[in-house]
């Protein structure tokens, strides 16, 4: 089986975020293992509206340029790993702007998470299993948390992202060896399941 194509997707766009630290830094572990193809996708990159179509691509084509080419993307990966900050003890507003407006390039594929808050962005994580679950989409156990008291001197300053980031390694490998294992059993599922349909 030819390897997975994984996004890692930047779900934070402020000018200050810190999330494309430790993206890049997941992105090269997981192109390390030899499980995945992986590509950054950056929501700075699509301007996108508040959710304002008559209904979700789940139901109708959608009518906003910018929505379509964002869906296109998503729906060139077999999974994906989100990287989310936590606001307010949820996602990032972008991020479930992003994910209403993309429904169906998350049908039957895998997730993976970290997340970086006061609490690891446990909360928020916790949100985008139950968003996920409405997606059809299965989210793998295991995560990587990035606690307040790891980022924050990144932050401020007083420490890099570099000098940090070692720390975080042992967890990334349970992580990868779940999202290989989910993202090639929904891949092989959906190959059967589209030969099934052509079939018939």
């Amino acid at each position: 089986m030819s390897k997975s194509k994984i996004a890692v997707i930047i779900s934070s766009t402020r000018p200050t975020r810190f999330g494309d630290k430790p993206a890049a830094w997941i992105a090269e572990l997981a192109k390390q293992t030899g499980y995945f193809d992986v590509e950054i996708v950056d929501l700075k990159d699509y301007a996108l509206p508040l959710f304002d179509a008559p209904a979700s691509d789940f139901w109708m084509p959608t009518p906003n340029p910018v929505a379509a080419k964002w869906q296109a993307k998503l729906a060139e990966f077999d999974g994906y790993i989100i990287v989310t900050a936590e606001y307010n003890r949820s996602i990032t507003g972008a991020l479930k702007n992003a994910i209403d407006w993309a429904y169906k390039p998350f049908m039957k594929k895998a997730v993976a998470y970290v997340g970086y808050g006061s609490v690891g962005g446990a909360r928020a994580i916790e949100h985008l299993r139950n968003i996920m679950t409405e997606l059809q989409a299965v989210s793998v156990r295991h995560a990587v948390h990035i606690g307040g008291s790891d980022f924050m001197p990144i932050m401020m300053g007083q420490k890099t992202w570099d000098e940090t980031a070692p720390n975080f390694v042992p967890y990334t490998k349970e992580l990868f060896e779940n999202l290989n294992w989910w993202t090639n059993a929904t891949k092989a599922a959906r190959e059967l399941e589209a030969a099934a349909t052509k079939a018939a």
